[in-house]
């Protein structure tokens, strides 16, 4: 799988940067989760390739770790679920008006890129940057925003094959916003 390109979040911390080492890492049915954060907020939540090891966190870092797994099982049992933990503030202010509109698409709908930005006085391009650059997902629920004709990308990455945007076919489906593969030809 392609790793997507390095992006910066605002205090100089480095995205998809294999050098720095993960708080924890969560598995959960859509795949692994690697994330970092303090005792109080999470800084990062990124989507990891492959089928590794669960990392459990510092003892000093448990207890927020472990409500975010809580919350994200909770989330993969049902989908109305809204996970409600507490973020670090990253990335600009446009960003944070992306961030903040992908949070209010419910669940079950998407928007396509230049509806978002439409919403938002932008252009597609920007909101696509901006959802490439989410350090919380699935928190931040931008695999809601799909292509004009198509899923689109997903965590900076437009490898159709690959895993990342399988992650987002499985939440898209998981919340009903695209048909399982066994409903796709039922009616043929």
């Amino acid at each position: 799988m392609q790793l997507p390109h390095s992006r910066r979040l605002r205090g100089g911390l480095r995205v998809n940067d294999p050098g720095l080492a993960w708080d924890a890492v969560l598995r959960l049915p859509f795949g692994r989760l690697g994330v970092r954060c303090t005792a109080h907020s999470l800084l990062q939540t990124e989507y990891l390739p492959g089928d590794g090891a669960r990392q459990p966190p510092p003892r000093a870092l448990a207890p927020l770790v472990d409500e975010l797994q809580a919350q994200l099982q909770a989330y993969c049992d049902d989908p109305r679920f809204r996970p409600e933990l507490p973020l670090a503030p990253a990335g600009s202010a446009f960003q944070a008006r992306v961030w903040g509109a992908l949070r209010d698409i419910p669940v079950g709908c998407t928007l396509s890129y230049g509806e978002l930005a439409a919403q938002l006085h932008s252009s597609a391009r920007a909101v696509g940057g901006a959802c490439a650059s989410n350090p919380f997902a699935p928190l931040v629920p931008c695999h809601r925003v799909i292509g004009r004709a198509g899923l689109g990308g997903f965590a900076g990455s437009t490898d159709a094959a690959g895993a990342l945007l399988g992650i987002k076919r499985w939440l898209l489906r998981h919340e009903g916003a695209l048909p399982s593969p066994s409903t796709l030809f039922a009616d043929a």
